[in-house]
């Protein structure tokens, strides 16, 4: 095997936030490609933080020589599965041959419960490469083309990873009355976002931290063959310009009302899937009981969204924390876990960490 003559070792660090989708993304084509564009948040305080030490390799490697990491300890599977994904890079970035890779990964909410890890830690990976690529010269860093790539990067190991690349508002997937919108990659809303959603705060009720009985992937593709899974298509393509109306025009009427469509829409489809998955909880329910009754006696613009599992996000404007902070503590830790939450927000997006 031929090596680059300017081989480079040295330590990448990214930390990338989780994100949640309002607009759900649920089916998906080859190659990592949604069958429905998806519109997200981006959160702040619920990320992955990874490291990527890299140095060349002296001999010829078969995959690649990779040792992973997650919260000090060494994660078989996981190491699997970037090994898989990294060797499927090799076509188009040969140069990965070239390195042996030691990524450490850590985060700060529990894994595979249904708060998008997943988007974290493989964005945070994708973020890595981008960079590791970049000091090889392929690409100019913190340029256009570097966040495309990172994003791109993101959504093969991930779909939804690759809206975690980007702070704020997200649209991933080709919407044909949007602008710029992509199946391959994920990019900033195409439009000005009303002052009124700037600042919105997300409490993530932990119900459960439990790994979640189906996974995200498998999940996906319960979708082949759905008897509803073209009207969810068509549902999405509307509510995504639907939200983003509202956006626009600062409408939290609106913005709750297909929000929580959507996260019902999400778990409906389980449900009738074949296998058929039941993923939210007694308190998940209560919990949204509650959100309804609350937003209805204080008019407060708090809603809920829900991932692929139980527990719930509560999404509110930040000008009403004190009142909603409060609310949680007196009626809703008592449907949580040990009493656990996670006082996050809409975020700026991933951090490059010296």
């Amino acid at each position: 095997m031929k090596h680059t003559q300017n081989t480079i070792s040295g330590k990448i660090t990214w930390r990338s936030p989780s994100n949640i989708a309002l607009v759900k993304y649920w089916g998906k084509k080859p190659i990592q490609i949604p069958a429905n564009p998806s519109l997200s948040i981006t959160l702040s305080k619920a990320f992955t933080e990874m490291s990527m030490e890299f140095e060349p390799v002296k001999e010829e490697p078969g995959l690649p020589a990779l040792e992973f990491l997650f919260e000090g300890r060494q994660q078989e599977k996981f190491e699997k599965k970037i090994a898989g994904f990294l060797n499927s890079l090799y076509q188009e970035y040969p140069i990965l041959k070239e390195y042996r890779f030691k990524i450490s990964s850590s985060n700060t909410f529990p894994h595979s419960t249904g708060i998008a890890s997943s988007a974290s830690s493989m964005s945070a990976l994708g973020l890595c490469l981008a960079d590791f690529l970049s000091r090889t010269g392929r690409m100019e860093p913190d340029t256009p083309a570097f966040w495309q790539e990172a994003s791109g990067l993101s959504r093969l190991a991930s779909g939804s990873a690759c809206r975690s690349v980007f702070g704020g508002f997200v649209i991933w997937g080709h919407h044909p009355q949007l602008a710029a919108t992509s199946d391959k990659y994920a990019i900033p809303v195409p439009f000005e976002v009303n002052p009124a959603f700037r600042e919105m705060k997300d409490a993530i009720l932990v119900v459960s931290s439990k790994e979640k009985e189906v996974s995200s992937r498998a999940g996906h593709s319960l979708m082949e063959g759905h008897p509803y899974a073209e009207k969810r298509f068509e549902t999405a393509l509307n509510n995504l310009m639907e939200l983003s109306r509202a956006l626009i025009a600062g409408d939290f009427d609106k913005f709750v009302h297909v929000t929580e469509s959507e996260a019902l829409n999400l778990h409906a489809l389980m449900m009738t899937s074949n296998p058929s998955y039941i993923l939210i909880e007694p308190n998940t329910i209560n919990i949204v009981n509650r959100i309804r009754r609350f937003r209805k006696e204080t008019s407060i613009p708090a809603c809920f969204t829900l991932d692929a599992g139980p527990n719930v996000h509560l999404l509110y404007p930040a000008a009403d924390e004190i009142k909603v902070r409060k609310w949680i503590s007196e009626e809703l830790l008592a449907f949580c876990e040990q009493g656990r939450w996670i006082d996050d927000e809409i975020g700026k997006g991933p951090k490059r960490i010296n």
